[in-house]
Parts: structure tokens; C-alpha cells; sequence
């Protein structure tokens, strides 16, 4: 049979030259248009994209940016100059405690010599004696002129050798500084240790007393405070009654104690008698006694612990009968809480007796009151009606009773706030020199 020639005519075999040329042509001759695909998405080729890089200097101004956020906290430069203010002044009345007592002297020279002398001693007796000679030497190394000497080599040339002693005094200077941090930050570890386990001692959130609003907060001068405030639930005085009715009584006959306490002096001391305080107080406040008798017993102990009545306590404690309203309060030397009415008139709660742990026969006396709705109970410690402006000006009680006047409406959490902010207002940049305490209670 032919195969692509004439009729009749037998096809020829290719030669090997025929075959190369349609070879080559298979090989030029353009393939059939195919239809062409959506690409899909390469995460693989994506990511192997080469990134953008970051000019320089764009790298450098964000690396500084990131070092001073670091550094600042993110504080602006009014609130780092604010910061610096307070710890500056917080700092002079630490060193010039005892300035008071130097001698009256004419020559304003005179007096700026023993100033200066005092604040120097006062400075470096609260290092450790080696640190005492670590910033002497600092300081005559910083003050001392820069030398050096000369000596001829062996070649008889002159050698010249120079002392920068303000590099080595900064450098004793910068040991003393790391020497001193390093303490800091030991003790505020401690500290923050010491205020979560005073917080601990503290009520949480407020005691929800049907009918009553509470709010209570406390700030402290320090990193540990003491002062105290406590809302406590006493059991009814049921000595009268047999162990069946104890069992089956009326939770209603159950009182509410409401206490805020003020320790004699500041930080970790302070903080200490606080929480023995606080101890003692728990455990009398579980028996049925009268509040008057409570106190008597608080008393006893502090007595017990009070370095000779030194180490002495003020505090307000009140037992509210929260179905009628009736009030027994003892006030133990201290501030005067305020009775606000609704119709706008304010009594003293003052009854009561000296502060406890000075003396340990010392008699207290009972005072009532009584809540009706819409009245105020504001108990506060000195920190509050003390607290000083840049101008040695005090907030006074005067203003706080303003203060209540115009916010009257309002719950005692909001009252308590407008409080807070009102105090950072008025003292400003100075710093606060005794722990803040505030308990409010309304009833509604």
C-alpha cells in the first residue's frame, strides 16, 4: 500500500536528512495556545520576598525613641519635671529634719556655712562607713586638680605620663551610686511584699448592707501605710438567751462595726503596729461584748505593745444597727468624723476617750447617733484635712464639708473620687507627707 505518494507509486523511506528536517521543524513550530490559569496565592514565594529595608537613619530615630519611651515610661516632660520636684523636696525634708535646731546666727555667710555643713553630715551619715570613705575619696579626686608625671626611658627620652583623677572620682562616685541601688532595690522588693500582705489585711470590696452605700479607699505616704479601716459584721449580744436560740437567731440582730485607725508615725513601724492592731481587733470584735468594753480590751493590748506609749493609735470605731439606723461610737483620739443630715446641719461624733496604748486604765465613754436616709458618715484620718499645697496651706476640714455639701446627691463611691481628685489638685507637685484615708458610708 502507498503511504503519501502517487497511485502506483511506491513510497520512498526517509533519509536521515528528511528526518532531521521535521525534527527541527516539531521543534520550531509554536505549541497550541493553552488557556492560562488564575495564580494562586504562594505563601511560600511570598514570604521568601525579599523585605523593605529601613534607611539608617530612620532606624536610629526609632531605636532612640524606643529607648526613651524605656527610660520615661512614657511620661511626658512636665510629668518626668513634676516627678523630679516632689522627689527633690521629699529628699530636703529627709536631710534637713534637724535644721531647725542650729543656732541663730547674724552673718548670712555664717548661716549658709552650717547649712551646708549640716546637710553634708546629715547626707553621709546615712551610708555605711566604708561608703563614707568611698564618697570622700570620690569627691577630693573629683575636686583635685588633674596631674601627672615624667621620667626618662632608657633611651634618655622623656616620658610624660598624665592623671585624670575627675575620671576615677567619677568612677568611686558611680560604685557608690550602684552600691546604694542595689540596697534600693533589695528593700523595695521587700516593701512591695510587705504592701501586698498589708493589702490582704484591708476589706475588699465594699459590704453590700441593704439600704447603705460604703466606699473606703487609702492612700499611702510611703509604699506601706498605717492607717487602717475595716467594715466588720458583729454578732448580736445574745448572753441572755440559751445555745438553741443562739443557734436559731435572727441574723438581723447582727451589728456592723465600722473602724478607722491612724497609727502614730509612718512606713514599715507604723505598718507593723497596724497589723497587730488589726489582729487584735478581729479577734475581740467575734465576742458579744459592748463596744465600750471592745475598746477597753484594745487598749490593753496596744498598751502591751506600745514602747512605753510611744508607739500610740488613734481611732474611730462605730457600731451601726443597720435596721434602724442607731449609731454607738467611741472616738479614741481621733479626728472628728462628720455627721452630715440631709437637711444640710453636720455633727461632731467626738465622745469617746484618749488614744489607745498610751494608758492602760483609760476609761471610754459611748456616744449614739442615728443614720436617717440621706444622712452622711464621713471618717477620715489627718491626712486628709493636713495635706499642704506648695504654699504650706493645709486643705482643711472646712473644705472637705464643702465638698460633701456639693456632692450630696451623689453615691459615696463618686464622692470618694471627686475627693481624690480634689486633693491631687490642691497640694500639686508637693509631696505627700502622711498616709490618706477616707471612709464614707450613706444612707439611702
Amino acid at each position: 500500500m502507498a503511504v503519501g505518494g502517487e497511485p502506483g507509486v511506491p513510497a520512498r523511506p526517509p533519509n536521515r536528512w528528511t528526518l532531521r528536517l521535521r525534527s527541527v521543524q516539531a521543534r520550531e513550530t509554536p505549541a497550541a495556545p493553552q488557556a492560562k490559569a488564575a495564580p494562586a496565592y504562594n505563601v511560600t514565594s511570598a514570604m521568601a520576598l525579599p523585605q523593605q529595608t529601613v534607611p539608617p537613619p530612620q532606624r536610629v530615630k526609632n531605636n532612640a525613641r524606643q529607648f526613651w519611651y524605656r527610660v520615661s515610661e512614657g511620661l511626658a516632660v512636665n510629668q518626668l519635671w513634676s516627678q523630679f520636684e516632689k522627689d527633690a523636696r521629699s529628699s530636703y525634708r529627709l536631710y534637713s529634719a534637724g535644721l531647725d535646731n542650729l543656732p541663730e546666727q547674724r552673718s548670712l555667710l555664717k548661716r549658709g556655712w552650717h547649712i551646708s555643713k549640716a546637710l553634708f553630715w546629715a547626707i553621709l551619715e546615712k551610708l555605711t562607713p566604708a561608703r563614707r570613705v568611698l564618697l570622700l575619696l570620690a569627691l577630693i579626686l573629683l575636686f583635685f586638680p588633674g596631674g601627672g608625671f615624667t621620667y626618662i626611658n632608657g633611651d634618655k627620652h622623656v616620658e610624660v605620663q598624665g592623671l585624670d583623677l575627675h575620671f576615677w572620682g567619677g568612677l568611686l562616685m558611680f560604685v557608690v551610686l550602684l552600691l546604694e541601688l542595689a540596697d534600693r532595690v533589695v528593700m523595695k522588693r521587700d516593701l512591695e511584699i510587705a504592701k501586698d500582705i498589708q493589702a490582704w489585711l484591708l476589706p475588699g470590696a465594699p459590704l453590700q448592707i441593704p439600704g447603705y452605700q460604703i466606699a473606703y479607699a487609702t492612700r499611702p505616704a510611703n509604699t506601706v501605710a498605717g492607717d487602717y479601716y475595716d467594715v466588720i459584721v458583729r454578732p448580736g449580744r445574745r448572753s441572755s438567751r440559751t445555745s438553741s436560740e443562739d443557734r436559731n437567731a435572727d441574723p438581723s440582730a447582727d451589728h456592723i462595726l465600722f473602724v478607722v485607725a491612724d497609727v502614730a508615725g509612718k512606713s514599715i513601724p507604723a505598718a507593723m503596729l497596724m497589723a497587730t492592731f488589726q489582729a487584735s481587733l478581729r479577734t475581740l470584735s467575734t465576742s458579744g461584748v459592748a463596744l465600750a468594753e471592745l475598746v477597753a480590751g484594745l487598749n490593753h493590748y496596744a498598751c502591751s505593745n506600745s514602747a512605753g506609749g510611744n508607739r500610740f493609735t488613734t481611732a474611730f470605731l462605730a457600731e451601726l444597727d443597720a435596721a434602724t439606723g442607731d449609731l454607738v461610737y467611741i472616738n479614741a483620739g481621733h479626728n472628728v468624723p462628720i455627721l452630715r443630715k440631709k437637711s444640710g446641719s453636720v455633727e461632731r461624733l467626738e465622745v469617746g476617750g484618749i488614744p489607745v496604748g498610751i494608758l492602760a486604765e483609760a476609761p471610754y465613754q459611748s456616744g449614739t447617733a442615728r443614720l436617717d436616709p440621706g444622712d452622711w458618715l464621713v471618717i477620715f484620718t489627718d491626712g486628709v484635712v493636713e495635706a499642704v499645697n506648695g504654699k504650706d496651706e493645709e486643705y482643711g476640714e472646712a473644705a472637705l464639708v464643702r465638698l460633701v455639701d456639693r456632692q450630696s446627691g451623689s453615691t459615696p463611691a463618686e464622692l470618694l473620687r471627686s475627693l481624690l481628685t480634689e486633693l491631687d489638685g490642691y497640694v500639686g507637685n508637693t509631696p505627700q507627707h502622711d498616709d490618706i484615708t477616707c471612709l464614707l458610708l450613706k444612707r439611702t
